[in-house]
């Protein structure tokens, strides 16, 4: 099946959808133990989600940027996510999407989650022609997603070391069959009409 130019691919269930974040050991470390971030996180900051593995391994450079290195599997519930898809707004203009720059303006300023299309990653972290979703919260979006979303918390900086590892070795096969099988996202072209550029 071809790949749509712009779309959500990801590790989802029924119920469900897995995104990706990397935050230094202090913040990641106890988030995994408790299942939700310490008090050293700042709900009050923007916090980007992203369904893509291999765009997290590209953000955080397979989790050795610094202040990145514990690469987080954040399972969240898909009633959430898509609440967040609907009153996102892009994160950029877009002539034709948007009617003028004033009125995406004003939606930005409003809108708690904003939705920036990327290009996805290979395993050599090039870009690849189509692009994958990145997910700002802030205001209502943070404060949901950090407790009300989260299902579970989980380390993932051992699988990015592990597929770095295969990957440098130049075995790919071996690093392919270790990524998460993600899957298209069945969001409903009504939770993404309006952030399709």
């Amino acid at each position: 099946m071809e790949e749509p130019h712009r779309g959500i691919r990801a590790l989802h269930t029924a119920s469900t959808i897995t995104v990706y974040q990397a935050y230094a050991p202090e913040i990641g470390v106890p988030a995994v133990r408790d299942g939700r971030f310490p008090a050293a996180w700042k709900p009050d900051r923007m916090t980007w989600i992203k369904p893509s593995f291999m765009w997290m391994m590209y953000r955080s450079t397979w989790g050795t940027s610094t202040g990145q290195e514990t690469v987080l599997a954040v399972e969240i519930t898909r009633d959430g996510f898509d609440w967040a898809l609907r009153h996102a707004c892009l994160s950029s203009y877009v002539r034709g999407l948007h009617p003028d720059r004033g009125t995406w303006q004003r939606e930005l300023k409003r809108a708690p989650a904003r939705v920036q299309w990327d290009p996805e990653r290979d395993l050599h972290l090039r870009p690849l022609p189509h692009r994958s979703l990145q997910l700002g919260l802030s205001g209502e979006a943070s404060s949901r997603y950090a407790n009300e979303w989260i299902v579970s918390i989980r380390d993932v900086t051992p699988l990015a070391r592990e597929i770095r590892t295969l990957v440098n070795r130049g075995d790919l096969d071996s690093a392919t069959q270790l990524l998460p099988q993600e899957q298209r996202y069945s969001a409903g072209d009504e939770l993404l009409a309006h952030l399709r550029l």
